[in-house]
């Protein structure tokens, strides 16, 4: 009994033990329930913090990019000074107003890509980068600068280095520019020395990438400039520190650029290292794996499957005294390339060609003077390889660019002898890219063949293109067209055949348009003209549909309906009022309608000019005047209305000054529902501008409300928003926008698209 006892309090001890451990258990789960809790709470605050930020960031970006858009837009007006009302002081005094905006706007970028990266939405496009075109953009950009400040500048490219490197091009630019800018700028005596080596074997890192790489790049930038002290050679890299913080610093600048630059080194899986002493110098190194290999980044990584051409540098440099003023240990690459007030159209500079940064390596590099060149655009990598083997047998040198403001700049940048164009291009598609192309003096001479998978013949035809081929397309058929615009090239006299019967007009006409650069045949009749076709090849037909023995329309079909007739470009110049029936029947076959009024011989002109493929700089005086005079009008322009939906009176303002000044009608309204109540109202509007950050009922809303009413299912929006987060402009073009440009507006880049979609 007292052993049953005994192991009664036992079992009664080791109960109560139990019970006790099951409480603690029972609490430490309930512990572990509350943090559970207080973890999800942390992520659920950290997921809205993040929220708040982009929404954040997305707001400033408007609310900054905004007062910028009226700045630089009226800058650029009065830079211009159109009607010669202003003195060089004023002219000089609206520049540095649009250079100023300029750097602000860089500044609002910077801060922007900071947060991109921090958020890992900063995508890397890897592509082979030749080692020799990053030590010509180098030099290209940094030599005038050090030959100012009275600074040695050397590129040295060791033998061992291999001579390319796959990473992302931009990316790499925006680095190497960044410590350059900083090296120069913070060098007084002496000078700054690029090196380009492999890294020593052996050599440990701190990122795991660089460790497992078979081979690594390293680009020091070394100065004999001030230095920087052991204790804040880490606190550099941060965002917002400088060396030196003070009140009383010496350098501006806003501390971004080095943190950028740190961070998009990680994405590209490298790293950078600075060695300084005050008084002596810096090295800062940059080391890049050879190849780049997606996953060993880190967080911000967000490589792209296919890759793509990289964005080409800046074009235009500024002045070196202000662009040493913007640089800092902090200030990242888009800071430095001030871009100076473009002048007008007709003088802008010509610009410094863009470094190469593609899939397929190009010959931009090995162009001499005398050299032939065709500009590939295209956005698939094994086509554009295709078309630039079959250019070199041809005797061409190649330069692919892979999107539209890329084909642009190259295209100013290399001036090349013809281009091939793919429409569907990421970004500006290849009707803005013939566009811009066909309206600026120091391109629009150049032969445009399009190859595409978009079935629009005749809308490039009678855009300016020489020749359209539609994809999928065989080797003979790009044969024949390398084979078109070799004999093009070579034909150095255009041929011009104007069919008109009354004399003096003929004579009119061969005075108007007549030079040594085009041989013109006249003639009266249908059947003159039909024979001259048959037995001669033509660039390019005037033709007036009042003749004696056939009518304007018929010679048309018959020309259009005959194959080895077809594909001449055909302007109808006539004073007869057409209905609309014989205009539409007119604009089937027809490039170009003109009737006779006090403004038709400009535009006669510059339709020739456009189909002759005429360099207007060769033109003699007056007519190079003529068209100068006619394109600063713009006729596509002319009497359209434009309806402006803005909140913001000072974006109205200025909109409303660019457009008229071109000759548009602009209205405007500051809301949604006064937008549709205006096109209600008015729906003869051609074209709306479409503000996306609206009180109340925003862009989006507004668009979709307006895509509801069949009648203006084809009406143009084009938006414009300051909002320049990743994904706007899909979300824009979901909600029924034609088409999306980012605040400021670029005014070149507006009128392009309008000119585009008010076409359409």
């Amino acid at each position: 009994q007292e052993e049953l006892q005994q192991v009664n309090e036992e079992l009664e001890e080791k109960a109560s033990l139990l019970a006790e451990q099951n409480k603690k258990v029972e609490q430490k789960n309930k512990e572990v329930e509350a943090a559970r809790l207080a973890l999800e709470e942390k992520a659920q605050q950290l997921a809205l913090s993040s929220k708040y930020k982009s929404e954040f960031l997305a707001n400033m970006s408007h609310e900054l990019r905004t007062p910028l858009n009226s700045l630089l837009i009226l800058a650029k007006l009065l830079s211009d000074n159109k009607d010669g009302n202003l003195n060089e002081k004023q002219v000089e005094y609206a520049q540095t107003i649009f250079s100023s905006g300029t750097d602000l706007l860089n500044l609002i970028n910077d801060v922007l890509d900071l947060s991109k990266v921090e958020a890992g939405k900063l995508d890397v496009h890897p592509t082979e980068v030749p080692i020799p075109e990053i030590s010509e953009f180098v030099d290209r950009n940094f030599r005038p600068l050090a030959e100012e400040k009275g600074l040695s500048f050397k590129v040295d490219v060791m033998p061992d280095v291999p001579p390319a490197i796959v990473t992302d091009g931009h990316r790499l630019q925006q680095v190497l520019k960044n410590l350059l800018s900083n090296a120069l700028k913070f060098t007084h005596n002496g000078g700054v020395t690029l090196t380009v080596r492999r890294a020593e074997k052996g050599r440990r890192f701190a990122t795991r990438s660089l460790d497992i790489a078979p081979d690594v790049i390293a680009f020091a930038v070394a100065d004999t400039g001030i230095g920087i002290p052991k204790d804040k050679q880490q606190l550099i890299f941060e965002a917002f520190q400088q060396a030196d913080g003070s009140t009383s610093r010496k350098y501006g600048g806003t501390g971004l650029g080095l943190s950028i630059s740190r961070e998009i080194t990680r994405l590209l899986g490298g790293e950078i290292r600075v060695e300084s002493s005050p008084g002596k110098g810096s090295t800062f190194t940059l080391f890049l794996p050879g190849r780049y290999v997606d996953g060993g980044q880190g967080p911000g990584a967000r490589a792209q499957g296919t890759p793509r051409a990289a964005a080409p540098a800046a074009g235009r440099q500024p002045p070196a005294s202000r662009q040493a003023a913007a640089m800092d240990w902090g200030e990242p690459s888009e800071s430095v390339a001030v871009e100076e007030p473009p002048p007008a159209p007709e003088r802008r500079a010509e610009r410094s060609p863009p470094a190469a940064a593609s899939p397929v390596a190009d010959d931009r590099a090995e162009i001499q003077t005398g050299d032939r060149s065709v500009l590939i655009v295209e956005n698939d990598p094994n086509f554009a390889r295709i078309l630039l083997n079959m250019a070199r047998e041809k005797d061409f040198k190649g330069i692919i660019a892979f999107d539209g403001e890329s084909a642009i700049d190259l295209a100013h940048a290399y001036h090349p002898d013809a281009v091939t164009l793919d429409i569907d291009l990421p970004g500006m598609d290849g009707w803005a890219v013939l566009d811009r192309l066909k309206h600026h003096p120091d391109t629009r001479h150049i032969p445009v063949h399009v190859i595409s998978g978009i079935a629009k013949r005749q809308r490039g035809l009678k855009a300016g293109a020489i020749a359209y081929l539609e994809k999928p397309v065989s080797k003979e058929a790009l044969d024949d067209a390398f084979g078109r615009i070799q004999n093009f090239l070579e034909e150095r006299v255009r041929r011009l055949l104007v069919v008109e019967d009354d004399e003096t007009q003929r004579n009119a006409i061969i005075e108007l348009v007549g030079a040594e650069d085009v041989t013109i045949t006249a003639v009266a009749s249908a059947e003159d003209a039909l024979r001259e076709l048959a037995s001669t090849h033509y660039d390019c037909m005037v033709l007036d549909l009042g003749l004696a023995d056939m009518s304007g329309f018929d010679l048309l079909e018959r020309v259009k309906s005959d194959v080895a007739m077809s594909t001449i470009p055909i302007i109808i110049y006539t004073g007869k009022e057409l209905s609309p029936a014989e205009e539409t029947r007119l604009r089937k076959y027809a490039e170009t309608i003109i009737v006779k009024d006090v403004k038709s011989p400009e535009r006669l002109l510059d339709e020739t000019a456009l189909f002759l493929h005429r360099v207007e700089a060769k033109l003699p005086d007056q007519k190079r005047r003529m068209l100068e005079q006619l394109h600063t009008a713009d006729s596509i322009f002319a009497g359209k209305k434009v309806l402006i939906v803005d909140d913001d009176v000072r974006n109205i303002f200025s909109l409303t000054s660019m457009l008229e000044d071109h000759g548009m009608q602009a209205t405007f309204v500051e809301n949604g529902k006064d937008a549709i109540a205006a096109l209600e109202a008015d729906p003869s509007i051609d074209l709306v501008l479409m503000d996306i950050m609206m009180p109340g009922m925003d862009g989006y809303e507004t668009t979709q409300a307006i895509r509801q009413n069949p009648q203006f299912k084809s009406l143009a929006i084009i938006a414009l928003t300051a909002k320049a987060m990743k994904g706007d402009r899909e979300k824009t073009i979901a909600a029924g926008a034609s088409d999306y440009i980012t605040k400021p507006v670029d005014p070149e880049q507006l009128l392009s698209l309008m000119r585009v979609w008010l076409y359409r």
